[in-house]
């Protein structure tokens, strides 16, 4: 999710167009882009406000990385500078010793026109910027960074599954993970009807074909699980109203309300959502689609808790591994950012 780039008062009243990751080096084992992966080198520059980070977020819990890639949250009310540190004591990220991510960007290509987004690594020696290729990051970290999983692990891009994986991601991509988007942005009527159409169409596919299976692809949590989780998560209680995707709630369709609950109430899900940073981040950023900027009180997030019943329909979310142990105290969502 970029910050910058126009300003946010811009949102709503320029064509909608995802940018691509403009730095995408990527950390791996043998270090063939000058990057190799080492435990402590590198740090995670996220906000729980944006769906493509959050699925760093996940994916890192999942696989027991917090140890060997620190984290640094960055304020889900970001101004035109770009994404900041004011979570943190003297506004500065307590690691990387800076107030903007975008120091970071400037340290790799000074005077880079682009936006500034999250997810976002950054070397900690040499305070540059490594990559915000957000669709290769945590494909990365499942396959490249293997040797410093935690025991127990589960294989969320399983070799045998990739090729269907890569389908219904770029399927959920296109009409899903950015179709939202599309729709909030678009600033014409029938670009906006195009894409919400496409949203629904989507989602009432992913909902017959998660009425006869717990996850997308296999019998265990996969990549694909988590890059749809981070749209619905955040359905009902922001794109629904300020994106205007409102043909029906998510808690009106039973397979999908169901299939969210599951995975939210999953160590390594839910324990990493704020919906406190989720709302006031579309919000009161997005000036151009909503200038008074006022945060709604709901919806009520009590049903997030509620039984699911998908253990009925079998499945195994770790396969042969283990679920990740508690969150680190220093990584806790806040109570206000909870059910």
């Amino acid at each position: 999710m970029n910050g910058g780039g126009g300003g946010n008062s811009a949102y709503g009243h320029r064509r909608f167009q995802r940018s691509r990751s403009h730095f995408s080096d990527r950390i791996t084992a043998d270090g063939r882009d000058g990057w190799p992966v080492a435990a402590g080198r590198y740090r995670l520059v996220v906000s729980r406000a944006c769906p493509w980070a959050s699925r760093a977020v996940i994916s890192r819990r999942l696989l027991g990385l917090e140890d060997a890639l620190s984290m640094a949250v960055a304020d889900p009310l970001q101004d035109d500078r770009s994404w900041r540190f004011t979570l943190d004591p003297d506004d500065r990220d307590p690691v990387l010793g800076i107030r903007y991510l975008s120091e970071a960007y400037d340290r790799r290509e000074t005077g880079f026109p682009g936006g500034v987004s999250v997810p976002a690594i950054v070397d900690v020696p040499s305070g540059r910027l490594v990559t915000n290729d957000y669709q290769r990051i945590t494909l990365d970290l499942a396959t490249e960074w293997r040797a410093l999983h935690r025991p127990g692990a589960p294989d969320l891009y399983p070799e045998k599954w990739r090729e269907e994986i890569d389908t219904v991601m770029a399927e959920v991509y296109e009409d899903v993970n950015n179709g939202v988007y599309r729709a909030g942005f678009a600033h014409g009527q029938e670009e906006y009807e195009e894409a919400c159409t496409a949203v629904f169409r989507r989602l009432e596919l992913l909902s017959s074909r998660l009425a006869g299976q717990r996850y997308l692809v296999g019998d265990t949590i996969t990549e694909a699980d988590v890059r749809l989780f981070t749209t619905l998560v955040r359905f009902d209680a922001v794109y629904h109203g300020h994106f205007k995707c409102n043909r029906w709630k998510l808690t009106e369709d039973q397979v999908l309300w169901a299939y969210v609950r599951d995975l939210y109430q999953t160590p390594g899900f839910g324990d990493t959502v704020d919906f406190d940073h989720i709302k006031r981040h579309y919000y009161q950023v997005h000036s151009g689609i909503n200038p008074t900027r006022i945060v709604p009180v709901g919806p009520d997030l009590a049903g997030w808790l509620t039984p699911h019943g998908r253990e009925r329909l079998g499945g195994r979310p770790f396969g042969d591994g283990t679920a990740p142990g508690p969150v680190r105290a220093d990584e806790e969502v806040p109570p206000r950012g909870r059910p």
